[in-house]
């Protein structure tokens, strides 16, 4: 509720280097193989100027990819603050390729691709219109259909009209969510809202699915181990 406090999204504002400690150490207490990092500061005055994806990967010892969310044409490309929130991916394992593709529609453009050795993840951050969002499946359809091995497909998907809205984009891809029990994960203090979800090809089995209870950040985080079929 302090994210709110005392105007709406007051906390956008505030710095944010005081939990960055925490939010390593819960990392650390996980050992992810990848970690897909949605919103982080790469060096507004709110992160005292650096790049937390960054810091978290010099911490980690792990190579990282790190790219602004916005085009850079864009109006909040142009921003202070708006244009170093950024989308990141993080991992302990060999970096083989990496795109940033961005949508046609929508504030919130990039697209995260990274090719590792035995599958290829994308990240993404959905658009907060419903229109943009559908137009941006559309668009993700497109980049999967040119993979050619199994995929991982995390984010932020701002489904604020529920599950429903990616049935259609799940049946044409044949993507899996690993979430099936559909467990919400905000707002982080009282989560009701399934808007974070970790997609993946059928060659792949989801085991161990979870969101602990962590307030690190307004999302709680999700957490999966997957194994090959």
């Amino acid at each position: 509720m302090s994210y709110h406090l005392p105007l709406p999204f007051s906390g956008f504002f505030r710095q944010t280097t005081r939990k960055l400690n925490e939010i390593v150490e819960f990392i650390e207490s996980v050992k992810p193989d990848v970690i897909a990092l949605i919103e982080v500061d790469s060096g507004s005055y709110r992160s005292q100027s650096c790049c937390q994806a960054d810091i978290i990967a010099k911490k980690l010892h792990q190579s990282h990819i790190v790219k602004t969310k916005y085009a850079t044409n864009s109006l909040a490309g142009r921003v202070p603050v708006l244009n170093k929130q950024s989308n990141a991916l993080l991992t302990n394992e060999t970096i083989s390729t990496h795109q940033f593709h961005y949508f046609d529609e929508g504030v919130k453009r990039l697209v995260i691709e990274v090719e590792l050795a035995e599958v290829i993840v994308f990240i993404v951050h959905l658009s907060l219109k419903y229109r943009h969002r559908q137009q941006q499946l559309e668009h993700l359809h497109r980049l999967l259909k040119n993979t050619d091995k199994p995929v991982i497909l995390a984010g932020d998907f701002n489904t604020f009209g529920g599950i429903r809205e990616l049935e259609l984009f799940k049946a044409a891809t044949g993507l899996q969510d690993a979430n099936p029990l559909r467990y919400a994960s905000h707002p982080s203090h009282a989560p009701h809202r399934q808007l974070d979800f970790i997609l993946h090809s059928p060659e792949l089995e989801a085991v161990g699915f979870n969101i602990p209870d962590i307030r690190l950040s307004d999302h709680a985080p999700l957490i999966c181990d997957f194994r090959c079929r």
